[in-house]
């Protein structure tokens, strides 16, 4: 049995579940999260304790392995909903920026023209800087994608680093020719 899936989740005081029998929603002071729970876990609510388990169904490998994945999901929606997920993009490069206006986030990356990105429903994006871009939102999934999407318009390249990088994240330097 997953190692994860064995320990229990322990739910805030202000945090409200709702079980049925294939879903599960989860509502909070940030928001509300929805998921549907695979046929081979059951979960189980003890409000006297505050806490969720999740179960396997059986003994197969398929249901041992969904046990510790949908404890992790339930418990990054318990998470989502009280504390909320962020990552950080930092812009490095001569004339590189980001901007808000209103719901798109608008980056000059050296292309020809600005690149426009819609900013998906349930993510907060804000720039504090034209060069450092914060994330927020409540579902862990959205947020990390979100943050993917928006690097993916110019990665970082390892010969003078330039592109949307990770907060603190470190890019191999290459050597350049010699001449």
């Amino acid at each position: 049995m997953s190692r994860i899936g064995k320990l229990p989740i322990n739910v805030p005081s202000e945090v409200k579940i709702d079980i049925n029998d294939e879903s599960i929603s989860v509502s909070g002071k940030l928001g509300s999260l929805n998921s549907i729970i695979n046929k081979n876990v059951k979960v189980y609510y003890n409000s006297e304790n505050s806490q969720i388990a999740v179960y396997p169904n059986s003994d197969d490998k398929n249901s041992k392995a969904m046990n510790g994945l949908y404890r992790s999901i339930i418990n990054n929606m318990v998470l989502g909903v009280t504390q909320g997920f962020s990552k950080n993009l930092e812009i490095h490069g001569v004339g590189y920026k980001a901007s808000i206006k209103g719901k798109n986030l608008t980056l000059s990356l050296g292309y020809s023209h600005d690149i426009i990105y819609i900013v998906p429903e349930g993510i907060n994006v804000i720039c504090e800087k034209p060069t450092f871009i914060k994330i927020f939102g409540t579902d862990k999934q959205k947020v990390g994608q979100t943050a993917a999407n928006i690097r993916q318009f110019r990665s970082p390249e390892p010969y003078k680093g330039k592109g949307i990088r990770y907060e603190n994240e470190k890019i191999q330097r290459k050597v350049g020719k010699k001449k």
